[in-house]
């Protein structure tokens, strides 16, 4: 008798492509950093590049075509002829929530999904709100809140971890414990860890968020992808009308609703129909049918497709918020005078533009060498949480380096060419001569102008006669700025000696985006 050939079951498949595209995203994510070139080797940013809802709401924000974006469209393409297979097979967030599936199973376990409407509510939010210059999507978009999540909180804590470890079993472990963990530090330090260690500003935050996202597979399975995810709203959506439909069962099934109590997503109805715009295409329902009734293919639906659950109420309430909450944000004091502190990474657009195509993913932070890029909370508005704000106290830009124009996916802040970074204005130093060394106290000081990165030095001295904290009189070099040679790099207010507020500080106070800011000129004076 022949035997019948042996199949690999398509969820076999799925899992496979799973763990190949979490690998390559975590490969990525660690190339995301500097590895003594100021070019990136690979496209660290493919990922939000082929997000269309990422797309969707950086063209509607800044009303026109994003070169950088239009490969979302082939995701959508394709999704109309697979189905929504990028869900399953693809995204990153949904293979880590499988992964962690097992640890952090629902106690009840709700087969229906609880809130079918809200992540059509937030789809139409988020894009009413790009249209109305409210950028909205970086909040809700997972990939965001993934690469955000792990560049400014998970990643630098277990570099920390992993350091503090090392660092303790070099100094108290025994030679032969440290002759197996010295050469394990230094691989991973050669492969997986960061050049060095960094601390951002909102890393609770953000981690606290991420771990919410996995934490909600407590109430229920998948429960960011099937009520939250505004990404796979968009994508469902497409789904929905597309070419590719599932065939759920027949009256052979009889009583048999296996097939839906294995549904990850929710998508078998209690009469067997598939909803393609719920279906991931998990597969799971095919290996478990008993009767290997189920089916998917090219073909027409058996049924209309299933309807949105997102009522006229909710539809018009979300589109009413998009709308509403933009005027609202026009009438804040920062829309008038920003803050002066808010300073922007070399070759960011104008702030209404550069926080229309930022969709706060968190890149250009971990990719800075200098470690000056940091999230913002309020300081840009409510709109602008998490957008890149340097922090010199913390991080200054190195004057050679590139690399956050290169990482940043949507053009928002525009990559740069060497020449031109070493001129561009990004703000600008000021001396607070209250507790400047030279000026307050008659202490010699020259760390900051040693620093100064520019060829010929912004900061510059004049010598002065002062009488110091002994009453003596002493002969000092006293800073002064030049100019039209600040970059406004921060690395003066960074490296100034003094343990708490430097005694020169950065302001965004002539920086070359932004006319209105540009610096007083000598004369004719003010009258």
């Amino acid at each position: 008798m022949e035997k019948k050939p042996h199949h690999i079951p398509l969820y076999i498949w799925r899992r496979l492509s799973q763990a190949i595209f979490l690998l390559l995203f975590f490969f990525l994510f660690i190339k995301t950093d500097y590895t003594g070139s100021d070019q990136l080797e690979y496209a660290v940013n493919i990922l939000f590049r082929i997000d269309p809802l990422l797309a969707a709401s950086v063209m509607l924000t800044v009303k026109t075509i994003v070169a950088l974006m239009l490969p979302a469209l082939l995701v959508l393409a394709l999704t109309f002829i697979l189905g929504r297979f990028f869900c399953g097979w693809v995204c990153p967030m949904g293979a880590l929530i499988d992964l962690f599936h097992p640890v952090l199973k629902p106690r009840v376990k709700h087969i229906d999904t609880l809130y079918s409407w809200l992540a059509y509510a937030i789809l139409c939010l988020v894009l009413t709100g790009a249209i109305f210059n409210l950028p909205l999507a970086g909040y809700f978009d997972p990939f965001s809140i993934l690469v955000r999540g792990l560049a400014i909180s998970v990643y630098p804590a277990m570099d920390q971890a992993l350091t503090s470890f090392f660092t303790w079993t070099y100094k108290e472990a025994p030679g032969f414990v440290n002759a197996v963990t010295e050469p394990v530090y230094a691989v991973m330090r050669a492969t997986i860890l960061p050049l060095d260690h960094k601390y951002f500003s909102m890393a609770l935050l953000s981690g606290i968020i991420l771990l919410g996202v996995f934490l909600l597979d407590l109430i229920q399975r998948r429960f960011f992808c099937r009520n939250l995810c505004p990404l796979g709203a968009m994508l469902g959506l497409t789904a929905r009308v597309g070419l590719f439909h599932g065939h759920g069962g027949s009256d052979d099934c009889k009583k048999c609703r296996t097939c839906r109590s294995v549904c990850r997503m929710g998508a078998i109805a209690e009469d067997r129909l598939i909803a393609m715009k719920d279906c991931t295409l998990c597969m799971d329902c095919l290996d478990k049918c008993p009767r290997r009734i189920i089916s998917f293919r090219f073909t027409r639906p058996l049924a209309l497709p299933a309807p949105i659950s997102l009522s006229r109420r909710a539809l018009i309430g979300s589109i009413a918020g998009g709308a509403l909450f933009s005027l609202l944000t026009s009438a804040r004091s920062i829309a008038k005078v920003q803050d002066p502190f808010l300073i922007r990474p070399p070759g960011a657009l104008p702030e209404s533009e550069f926080l229309g195509r930022c969709v706060r993913c968190g890149e250009c932070m971990k990719v800075c060498i200098g470690n000056a890029l940091h999230p913002t909370f309020f300081e840009a508005g409510i709109e602008g949480m998490f957008s890149p704000n340097l922090i010199a106290r913390i991080g200054y830009c190195e004057f050679n380096c590139t690399l956050c124009g290169q990482v940043c996916p949507t053009g928002a802040i525009k990559e740069l060419l060497q020449p031109e970074k070493h001129t561009l204005k990004i703000g600008h130093a000021f001396f607070d001569k209250n507790r400047c060394l030279p000026y307050a106290k008659g202490i010699a000081c020259i760390v900051c102008e040693e620093h100064c990165p520019t060829p010929n030095k912004a900061i510059q001295f004049n010598k002065a006669t002062v009488i110091n904290d002994m009453g003596k009189s002493v002969e000092v070099k006293q800073p002064y700025i030049v100019d039209k040679l600040c970059i406004g790099c921060g690395i003066c207010e960074n490296k100034c000696p003094l343990p708490d507020k430097a005694a020169v500080y950065v302001t965004s106070a002539g920086e070359a985006r932004n006319e209105d800011k540009s610096l007083p000129i000598s004369s004719p004076g003010y009258f």
